[in-house]
């Protein structure tokens, strides 16, 4: 059998029975179909494989769509002025409610009105939540437009904690844990990073290097207690026009890279919709930049953010986001690394955390390379975001450019972590929570609670 958190295996169809089982939400059948098929001799390893996959998508998949129909329905008409259940039917229809059956019956995702209530100003408004102009880390950014223009450069220093905890259900007194916690890596973005404290004595401080940089933890304990990590580190950028004629032309004129347009299973893969799309949104165009645009505005202004369930209960990532036109910032920065592949413009991940003096949260984004610029960004999250808002500006910023406002822990998509996990990852594509292992167990996103505390932020540049 394969290392546990290798996820290639996804891109192995199911049998068809799982499938339909599956898919009507019958998920105690799922189980004893996969069960039969892993016990019948005949069957290949390579669909063995992706069935012991696919018993932890069926436990987990459930588990974020929470909401029965006539639940959902009830909190969307306390939630928002005016709700019925003709509306609430068509934003189902229409793709703005995410959900699946559960035994043949509507569930909705977990956070189906944060989702409404974010990216639809007027059902923000029906909820009497103050508009989104208003929110004190949506002016930072403005600003931040205007000064990192005016600039061209800027660095803030940044000195935060985080945390991450199991849940008291899932806590083992007594027996050893292993622990990994995010830490800020050697980045074009990052620098002068210094690590202060950690709440037990690390085994293994990852290398500023590693692809997906942590320190490693594994104690005993007694008590169920916070595993924490202190740190400091400037995030700095340099802004470019990136759509400047000049820079458009000498792009057009330079011989191009050639790294970092593979495949990577299961999901940056060129599948035919990805071929298709790429085709369509590239037409005749030549040149890198004004290609890797045309997939940038794809990304942003077609594309609608949506709060996610667990990515590893979603086989095909940026079929999803181009087929459905919705999905978080991790969703939308593949479906942009993938057609930038695609294209054979070389492109990649960097994630880690978004750090605003008025919020902290995991968040995602891309990076692709144009000679003669070297590595450039790309945030089709906060690209869209800025679209739908009619901040156009901001809009065309996140197109080679990347705010200081980050933590950079992770350069690489499904990179191992050091020391490599032996139970499944709580994600076993990225790390910005923090993971958690006891000998024959993983600790799941079930099981555990995460946060962050912002000691202090100043801008240096």
């Amino acid at each position: 059998m394969k290392y546990i958190n290798d996820m290639a295996p996804l891109a192995v169809d199911l049998p068809e029975d799982i499938l339909r089982a599956k898919w009507c939400g019958d998920f105690a059948r799922c189980q004893r179909l996969i069960d039969i098929y892993l016990e019948n001799e005949k069957i290949p390893e390579c669909t063995k494989e992706r069935l012991r996959i696919e018993k932890r998508i069926i436990y987990a998949l459930p588990r974020d769509f929470e909401y029965p129909y006539e639940t959902a329905l009830k909190m969307a008409e306390e939630a928002i002025s005016g709700m019925t259940r003709e509306e609430f039917d068509s934003l189902i229809d229409h793709g703005k409610i995410e959900w699946i059956y559960v035994n043949g019956v509507i569930h909705c995702h977990t956070r189906f009105l944060d989702t409404l209530t974010k990216v639809n100003p007027d059902m923000a408004e029906r909820a009497g939540l103050p508009p989104a102009a208003e929110d004190p880390a949506k002016i930072v950014l403005k600003q931040n437009v205007i000064d990192f223009k005016a600039t061209g450069k800027a660095t803030w220093h940044i000195h935060m904690k985080a945390w991450f905890k199991i849940d008291d259900d899932a806590f083992r007194p007594g027996e050893t844990v292993k622990v990994h916690l995010p830490l800020p890596k050697n980045a074009i973005n990052m620098k002068n990073i210094n690590i202060i404290a950690t709440s037990h004595q690390p085994a293994v401080i990852g290398d500023a290097d590693d692809a997906q940089r942590t320190v490693y933890i594994e104690t005993a304990l007694e008590q169920n207690e916070q595993f924490w990590v202190e740190y400091e580190y400037d995030s700095t950028v340099k802004y470019i026009n990136l759509m400047d004629e000049k820079n458009i032309e000498l792009a057009g004129k330079t011989s191009q890279a050639k790294f970092d347009t593979e495949e990577l299973y299961p999901h940056i893969r060129f599948t035919p919709f990805i071929r298709q799309l790429c085709a369509e949104l590239k037409g005749d165009e030549k040149n890198p930049i004004k290609v890797a645009r045309k997939f940038y505005d794809y990304c942003t202004t077609k594309v609608t953010y949506s709060y996610m369930r667990e990515y590893f209960t979603i086989r095909e990532i940026p079929d999803y986001c181009g087929l459905g036109l919705k999905g978080d910032c991790g969703v939308q920065a593949l479906l942009f690394i993938t057609l930038c592949r695609c294209a054979g413009i070389p492109a990649k991940w960097q994630s880690g955390l978004y750090v605003n003096p008025h919020y902290v949260g995991p968040h995602d984004w891309a990076m692709f390379h144009v000679e003669p610029f070297g590595w450039l960004f790309a945030d089709c999250s906060f690209g869209g975001s800025a679209f739908r808002a009619g901040e156009y500006d901001r809009h065309e910023l996140y197109f080679g450019n990347l705010d200081p406002f980050r933590m950079a822990a992770n350069s690489e998509y499904q990179a191992d972590l050091v020391p490599e996990k032996k139970q499944l990852r709580i994600d076993p594509y990225d790390n910005q929570r923090g993971e958690a292992e006891y000998e024959d167990a993983g600790i799941t996103s079930f099981d555990m609670e995460y946060g962050y505390e912002l000691i202090s932020m100043e801008k240096t540049v």
